[in-house]
């Protein structure tokens, strides 16, 4: 097994790591579905604006495939129990559209927008909870109070992105025998709050991915809520054959940032002369204009 380490992160971050508690792994939970309300009557209509700087109607057009499929608006009360939620999908065709009926009051709303397999649990307010095996996606969130009164509201809400993106690339050819890639990663979380938009978990995400012998320049994303606006993972990026075992590790410090993308490139199966002793930054030559900024390392 080879390991590399990154030697300019401070080595702190690892031993602090190791006094924390024990990682908590993300874990299967239950969530309560709620049909969507095309045709609700109520006194409060939610519409989707904008998702960052790209307006809605991309999404509902199904202009961009990257942007997410999935919304959840939910209302809780202000001690942070969940009254109502509605969930969509893009087919739907009141998708970026809900209807509530609302007594008079003071609640909290949360708009969420992604792409995993599921719904995350939002039964806590202050901990959404994404998991393993329904997968991290890129993930917007719109936190506030809500006033209702004597008249009908129709309100329309931004989005801002929570998530931080590690985007792993392995430049050389995938050698026989290998078949799935496995990413582990702590120092990030899938829990996030809701009050907050960061991460509140030291958990364990993993992440696998299926691979084929010859492929090159394969591209690998990695979400994490921070429990801050910046911070480092820790990453074991594994080879694994078709009976599980592993062929080939590295591991990592990696610095991100929230609404940033970092991308690590660099030879995964071939062997340097001697391991870097340190990133390279690479210029940003090809911003995605959807994410606020990017950051270029090889490996």
């Amino acid at each position: 097994m080879k390991i590399l380490k990154l030697l300019f992160v401070p080595l702190i971050l690892f031993f602090f790591t190791c006094c924390e508690k024990a990682i908590l792994d993300e874990e299967e939970t239950g969530q309560k579905e709620t049909t969507s309300t095309a045709k609700t009557k109520g006194n409060v209509t939610l519409c989707m604006s904008e998702l960052e700087s790209q307006s809605f109607q991309t999404i509902a057009k199904g202009t961009d495939k990257e942007l997410p499929n999935h919304l959840c608006f939910v209302i809780y009360d202000m001690g942070g129990n969940r009254l109502k939620q509605v969930n969509q999908t893009s087919g739907m065709a009141d998708f970026g559209q809900a209807t509530f009926q609302l007594d008079k009051g003071t609640y909290q709303l949360v708009l969420l927008a992604h792409s995993s397999a599921k719904n995350p649990t939002m039964t806590n307010l202050s901990k959404v909870q994404f998991n393993n095996s329904i997968g991290y996606t890129d993930t917007y969130m719109y936190y506030s109070t809500l006033t209702v009164g004597d008249q009908p509201l129709q309100l329309e809400f931004t989005l801002d992105r929570i998530v931080a993106l590690c985007r792993f690339v392995i430049s050389d050819p995938i050698p026989e025998g290998a078949t799935q890639m496995r990413f582990t990663y702590t120092g990030g979380s899938g829990h996030f709050s809701a009050l907050t938009g960061l991460g509140i978990t030291n958990s364990k995400q993993v992440v696998t991915r299926m691979v084929q012998a010859g492929q090159q320049y394969q591209v690998f994303d990695l979400y994490t809520f921070l429990p801050d606006t910046e911070g480092t993972i820790s990453l074991a990026a594994t080879a694994l054959d078709a009976a599980g075992n592993d062929l080939c590790e590295w591991e990592y410090e990696i610095p991100m940032a929230q609404n940033q993308i970092t991308w690590l490139t660099g030879n995964f199966f071939t062997d340097g002369d001697e391991p870097p002793r340190q990133w390279t930054v690479t210029p940003n030559i090809d911003i995605d204009s959807h994410w606020g900024s990017e950051v270029f390392y090889t490996y």
